[in-house]
């Protein structure tokens, strides 16, 4: 007899946890948007980063947040997902920095 396992709330509480990460990149891209706006070349270059940063973590993270079909575990892609929010944050480091 083969025991189930029984994942109680651990799919959900998972899913909410990659949804509240893509939130809150979306608040940093769109803090860094505003902020970038007003920087001049420097401040367009960050803006245009930050989109593509956020562009990639929400299409690296959307097969988890919505629970459709197997998301992608490797290490290559979670690295990918850290990579890019290290980056945003850098991104805001350098923003406030520099007093965009």
């Amino acid at each position: 007899m083969t025991a189930v396992r029984d994942p109680g709330l651990q799919p959900e509480r998972t899913r909410l946890a990659w949804r509240r990460t893509m939130l809150a990149v979306t608040v940093v891209t769109i803090l860094a948007v505003r902020l970038g706006l007003t920087g001049g070349r420097v401040g367009a270059l960050l803006t245009a980063l930050a989109i593509l940063g956020w562009g990639a973590t929400i299409t690296l993270c959307w097969r988890r947040a919505v629970g459709s079909g197997v998301p992608d575990t490797s290490v290559r892609t979670l690295s990918a997902v850290g990579l890019c929010v290290a980056g945003l944050a850098l991104i805001g480091v350098v923003l406030v920095v520099c007093g965009v």
